[in-house]
């Protein structure tokens, strides 16, 4: 029983408990089946991606039509099959692709796709609509995540409507050692000895303790240092810190990271190459990093842009927004190869390439098919693409 005496003799601790973050008291108690749940990691493309500039149909004679200077010659590229190829600055990305862990998906989009970057978004991230419905709704895993349990961990930025839900925790971080308690001495002082004196003493002392104990895992991960190389690139940075946390036993379903830049309206050749390389250079030393750390298998990658670019070059040498887009799946649970169909270049809507792959079917693969988690949130039934094996 909880007696005014008792409760005054623990306010230490009990001011202490909007301190110590429950995100860290689940990476302490991280353990068992739990510890090996496998875990997605989101890489955001903002501005729209070239989509046909990423992933090339080299043996369409359409294409070099509508790309007189933005083509791209096809003995550079990443050769996927005999009509389609990834652009150069992706050749890091070849040895997932080799190995059969990496899929790629032409045509992505939606129904009467819009062509604003904060429309787009916000449909991607809800997989509503309305935009009213869109506004007050909860993001696509946020929502999985109220159903099926589990939290999310942002790195390098606020948390996106995407990972938003009613019950379900997302943590937004920069740098380890965001986690650290700022004076974890006096949050052992406070704990104590363990004792049974009542229930909420019992539970603040409990949460208290577990956060302390993931305090010093995180602790111990800011010395971590792996041998796998990064890229000296922004990207990188945040995919080595999600590796970090994967390693240091995190208790968090989804990582969500964004790479910004996209927006190529002018002058597209030299900074869309750019990007694709930080893109891959990333991507690639993040798996490297987890198959040394025997983390892989757990983790599957997914790589969305809002919308693709017009399948015209404008007169500035770049592009402007179009529809349909390529998203990216990697990993070693993925079931690597070209998944779906490359749209026409002639047979256009408005102008633009049809979508030839719903994104929601793409979702519906990642959460029921990976994740293990519930896809009832996305607006309807939709069969899942065949990404996983």
């Amino acid at each position: 029983m909880l007696t005014r005496r008792s409760f005054l003799k623990s306010s230490s601790l009990l001011a202490l408990a909007p301190t110590v973050p429950v995100f860290l008291a689940r990476t302490a108690r991280a353990a068992g089946p739990q510890a090996d749940a496998r875990v997605l990691v989101v890489v955001q493309l903002d501005g729209g991606n070239d989509a046909l500039n990423t992933a090339v149909p080299f043996a369409d004679p359409e294409y070099a039509k509508l790309r007189p200077r933005l083509r791209l010659d096809k003995d550079g590229l990443v050769k996927l099959n005999d009509s389609l190829g990834l652009h150069p600055a992706l050749k890091p990305l070849g040895k997932l692709w080799d190995a059969g862990h990496l899929s790629v998906v032409p045509g992505v989009g939606y129904p009467n796709p819009s062509r604003s970057h904060f429309q787009s978004m916000a449909i991607w991230h809800t997989a509503r609509f309305d935009e009213e419905e869109v506004r007050a709704s909860y993001g696509w895993l946020g929502r999985a995540l109220d159903e099926g349990g589990g939290e999310s961990c942002v790195v390098g930025g606020d948390a996106p409507q995407a990972v938003r839900g009613r019950r379900a925790p997302a943590v937004s971080l920069t740098r380890a050692e965001d986690l650290l308690l700022a004076d974890p001495a006096a949050v052992k002082a406070a704990v104590g000895a363990p004792g049974r004196d009542d229930d909420l003493l019992g539970f603040v002392r409990r949460q208290a303790a577990d956060a302390t104990a993931g305090a010093e895992k995180v602790a111990a991960m800011t010395r971590d240092k792996s041998d796998a190389a990064y890229p000296a690139t922004a990207l990188a940075r945040k995919l080595q810190l999600a590796a970090r946390m994967l390693r240091a036993g995190s208790a968090a379903r989804v990582y969500y990271t964004a790479q910004g830049g996209y927006d190529t309206h002018a002058q597209q050749p030299f900074a869309h190459s750019n990007l694709l390389s930080e893109f891959a250079g990333a991507v690639a030393a993040f798996f490297a990093d987890l198959s040394a750390a025997k983390l892989a298998d757990r983790v599957a990658l997914l790589a969305f842009s809002e919308f693709g670019r017009t399948v015209k070059e404008n007169g500035s040498a770049g592009t402007d927004h179009g529809t349909a887009g390529c998203v990216f799946v990697a990993g070693p649970g993925v079931k690597g190869g070209v998944c779906g169909t490359m749209p026409s270049l002639t047979d256009l809507e408005k102008g633009e390439p049809k979508m030839t792959t719903d994104f929601r079917r793409v979702y519906a693969a990642t959460l029921a098919d990976w994740l293990g988690l519930p896809a009832a949130g996305l607006g309807g039934t939709f069969e899942p693409v065949k990404l996983f094996g």
